[in-house]
């Protein structure tokens, strides 16, 4: 499962209790230029941490969706606390002059207060890599976190060396969270001119699967030769970097997709044991697990990317609502569905399920209104075009979706 950073963020539950090992929230770095047009950097910078950080066992890390919802705004540290459920908060800044590079962070112990370890840094561009190791093991050193040597050597293996690339491949991310067709193009274009820099760049052919998968689910490219395509550049990417997780989160997704079911779990578990704090690791494992119909093992999955990233996207809550669904938990599925279509109310598969789980509790009439809802936003929305897609292990399950929506009136 991929999400974008929007918005409308969701966070349901109460304050989160503290984890059982050290738990961190870095915050967005603040870009210090005066030039918005910068912002991809401390961004990037900000994400590269996470993700660092994210790769120790010993360490409880918030997804940088939750962390996101929090750039530009004047919080409390103790209000983070609360919210996220951490004990240490990084915040810092970054500030760019030509070649040169400023960085500066403190980390902060949310439950008193006090400033524990705080860094500033003056380097030129070309040793970004290595200034954000330094934070990264400063933090680790500080929290007195054991590592393994795997861990370690993961966290510090460069993802290019061409600087170059780097910059291309950030930009590429920021348009990546925006998933229009426009986006979508200039996400690939910037991948693309990464990879054409160094083709070693494991990272940009992880960026470039996710953008062409993207671009398929989201109708932009319906030609399903895009899921190979994706799959070839995760191949690529852990070719030349096996230790990279994203690469095998994504060839999990495709190969969901592609019904290939043990190999998408094996893929995912793969991605978890190289990055146990990466929210969306297990989201993607609770969506592989509804389409093999195990959906109360993807429910517990589902609420362990809840818990990392506390206020998770939409499509975290879509997954949910599929899973009790399948567990005949139809109220509950749609008390799940009603929160999704409150924040994406044009998210015509939530509308279509919302209208088969009416049907499973009996609701026949709030059944038929949402389809005619869909029939409304597109006409050509059919329940042959919904089964063929929808890649449920079990195809009884998928005629009963169609055969449930037909009944309610739309088209074969």
């Amino acid at each position: 499962m991929r999400v974008s950073r929007e918005p409308g963020l969701n966070k349901e539950a109460g304050e989160p209790s503290l984890p059982d090992k050290p738990s961190i929230a870095v915050l967005p770095f603040v870009n210090m230029s005066g030039d918005p047009q910068q912002d991809y950097l401390s961004d990037g910078i900000t994400e590269h941490l996470i993700a660092d950080l994210s790769r120790i066992s010993g360490l409880f890390v918030i997804a940088s969706n939750s962390v996101f919802t929090y750039k530009g705004k004047a919080i409390k540290v103790d209000e983070i606390r609360r919210d996220l459920g951490v004990r240490y908060v990084l915040e810092g800044s970054v500030q760019k002059a030509g070649d040169r590079l400023r960085i500066t962070a403190q980390l902060i112990d949310a439950v008193s207060g006090y400033h524990i370890w705080a860094g500033r840094y003056d380097r030129d561009m070309e040793d970004i890599f290595v200034l954000q190791d330094d934070v990264t093991e400063k933090i680790i050193a500080t929290l007195r976190v054991r590592v393994e040597k795997a861990e370690i050597e993961r966290v510090l293996r460069k993802p290019t060396g061409s600087l170059k690339a780097y910059d291309y491949a950030l930009r590429g991310k920021a348009y990546e969270y925006d998933m229009t067709r426009e986006k979508n193009a200039l996400a690939q274009e910037m991948y693309r001119a990464a990879i054409e820099l160094d083709p070693r760049f494991a990272g940009a052919y992880v960026g470039l699967g996710w953008a062409t998968f993207h671009a398929w689910v989201q109708l932009h490219n319906p030609d399903p030769r895009s899921v190979d395509a994706a799959v070839e550049l995760a191949q690529k990417a852990i070719a030349i970097d096996p230790s990279l997780a994203s690469a095998y989160r994504l060839l999990s997704e495709c190969r969901s997709w592609k019904r290939q079911y043990g190999q998408a779990i094996d893929d995912i578990e793969t991605a978890i044991a190289l990055d146990p704090n990466d929210a969306e690791n297990y989201a993607q494992l609770s969506e592989a697990l509804i389409w093999m119909g195990k959906p109360e093992e993807a429910i517990t999955q589902m609420e362990k990317a809840m818990r990392l990233n506390p206020y998770y996207p939409t499509m975290y809550l879509f997954g949910l609502a599929m899973a009790q669904f399948l567990t005949q938990r139809h109220e509950e599925a749609i008390a799940t569905l009603r929160k999704v279509l409150t924040r994406a109310p044009d998210l015509l598969w939530a509308r279509g399920l919302l209208a088969v789980v009416f049907a499973g509790a009996d609701r026949i009439e709030e059944a038929r209104a949402e389809i005619s809802e869909v029939k409304r936003m597109d006409p050509d929305y059919s329940s042959r075009a919904l089964r063929e897609m929808i890649p449920f292990k079990d195809p009884t399950f998928s005629e009963k979706v169609a055969e449930a929506l037909l009944k309610m009136g739309l088209k074969e």
